[in-house]
């Protein structure tokens, strides 16, 4: 009875942590560039623990962690110069005081001393540094390949201003969450410059969370807990009754 009791509890434990995850969703379901999440999970195997006299083993459940749903959200269309959806792969690399890190937020702007940052004012890193502009700067283009060209004061041409910076990874599930939209790397993992992801200028990748089906599995784990809930009772008052049975017994 102590291990229905346990295994119970190990499946209510998983379930709020991913009754988290679901929730997490939708709260970013309108975040510009977000990747959803998803939950993992594992059989574990008692052998110390025995549910009869025939030696079956107890299986609990495990919380094993995270993983990403790296595919593309829908794009957007803005008509903003520097809002930029990502066709591909890449990410964008961005200087943050904890240091680089990696987005899908493509809703850039330009900083008061000029030079091209985040929503969340993080210094956006090209290919050769940052990306500065002049005063003078209007016109601003993004070609599908991250080069920034600009008319600069009444020039008919177009000046550089620099080349945004893609990387992409090989293992991108070892990529950990970190702040709003932003990624960092962990266990080793080395971006890698990707050429094969092309820029659309303004637009957005939107969220890729689809709201229907998260909001359903939160229903579904909502479901799930009020029964193992309702297991549990059940297990404590069999308990309480044997106790009470017991008590009866005279001596």
């Amino acid at each position: 009875m102590q291990n229905a009791l346990l295994v119970g509890l190990s499946r209510q434990v998983a379930l709020s942590r991913e009754l988290d995850v679901v929730a997490n969703n939708i709260a970013n379901i309108n975040t510009t560039g977000y990747k959803a999440d998803g939950s993992l999970f594992e059989e574990y195997l008692d052998s110390a623990a025995r549910a009869d006299q025939t030696g079956a083993r107890v299986s609990y459940v495990r919380d094993r962690g995270t993983w990403h749903d790296l595919s593309p959200g829908s794009i957007e269309h803005t008509g903003n110069p520097l809002d930029i959806a990502i066709n591909g792969t890449g990410f964008l690399v961005v200087q943050t005081p904890r240091g680089e890190r990696y987005t899908r937020n493509g809703s850039l702007q330009i900083s008061s001393t000029g030079q091209l940052v985040t929503s969340d004012g993080d210094q956006v890193v090209g290919d050769a540094g940052p990306i500065s502009f002049q005063p003078t700067d209007r016109q601003i283009s993004i070609s599908q390949d991250g080069t920034i060209s600009v008319r600069e004061g009444t020039s008919k041409t177009d000046s550089a201003r620099g080349k945004l910076k893609l990387v992409s990874f090989a293992g991108a599930q070892q990529l950990q969450k970190d702040g709003n939209g932003t990624f960092k790397t962990v266990n080793g993992a080395q971006p890698q410059v990707v050429t094969t992801s092309a820029i659309t200028q303004g637009s957005l990748e939107k969220s890729n969370v689809r709201g229907v089906v998260e909001m359903s599995r939160m229903i579904e784990i909502s479901r799930s807990y009020a029964q193992v809930a309702s297991m549990l009772q059940q297990q404590h008052d069999l308990s309480q009754s044997a106790i009470d049975k017991l008590a009866e017994v005279p001596n």
